[in-house]
């Protein structure tokens, strides 16, 4: 290959974080096409990490997809009709405040919003997060900037209708 082809390989390589157009009907543009290829591989009991800006995502797991300039409740909301959530186990889990600080009860009631989820959210230390993020099928770096902004979702069966 030549230099230029090269250089183009490069650029269409990098720009494959963007998100899709909404050139699907019922599919948020928020979900980029990687993302979606992820969700559909992923099987039941599968966890997905969506990150916040700080999170060590490449230390935590080889499978990262980019989100940047997306937030959590954006990306949640665009999933909420795509997956299902697990329901024989508790399918979403948050990173607990490390002890002294404290967490800002509105990033719980945007992502449940977000999510149309009512059940229970566990709270997971920070370093057992870790762990459990490293077993994740991906972690999904976003744009989030609240702290304690990370969250894990178990899939379920997906209904047959």
């Amino acid at each position: 290959m030549d230099n230029t082809m090269v250089c183009l390989s490069a650029v269409l390589s990098s720009l494959a974080f963007l998100p899709a157009l909404g050139l699907l009907k019922g599919i948020s543009p928020a979900l980029s096409p990687e993302l979606l290829k992820v969700l559909a591989e992923m099987g039941h009991g599968d966890e997905i990490v969506f990150s916040d800006a700080h999170f060590p995502a490449h230390t935590m797991n080889a499978r990262v997809i980019r989100a940047d300039g997306l937030g959590c409740a954006e990306l949640l909301k665009g999933l909420a009709p795509l997956f299902e959530l697990d329901s024989y186990a508790t399918p979403v889990v948050m990173m607990a405040p490390v002890p002294g600080d404290s967490l800002d009860p509105e990033v719980e009631k945007r992502y449940r919003a977000a999510l149309g989820y009512t059940g229970k959210i566990e709270q997971m230390e920070r370093y057992a997060f870790y762990e459990r993020a490293k077993k994740a099928y991906a972690v999904v770096l976003t744009g989030e900037t609240a702290k304690y902004g990370n969250v894990i979702l178990k899939k379920g069966v997906t209904p047959v209708k």
